[in-house]
């Protein structure tokens, strides 16, 4: 999405609040990005949908600690 479209550029000031949330809370850019292009903004139901996208990636981070500590 980042290469062949403009959805992060418009839903972004800059190239750096996305490039870090890749990295950091993927899945929580994509939805706010993806929720942005509605309307141009975030507002009621949206959110909801950023906040389990967040919810998501907080998920994926437990599950590998938990993961890497039963390993141990």
């Amino acid at each position: 999405m980042f290469l062949f479209s403009d959805l992060l550029s418009r839903a972004f000031d800059s190239w750096f609040v996305p490039f870090i949330g890749f990295f950091l809370l993927p899945w929580t850019t994509l939805a706010y990005a993806v929720m942005w292009s509605s309307s141009n903004r975030v507002h009621g139901f949206e959110w909801f949908i950023v906040g389990l996208a967040f919810l998501a990636d907080l998920a994926s981070y437990a599950s590998r600690n938990r993961a890497r500590s039963a390993r141990s």
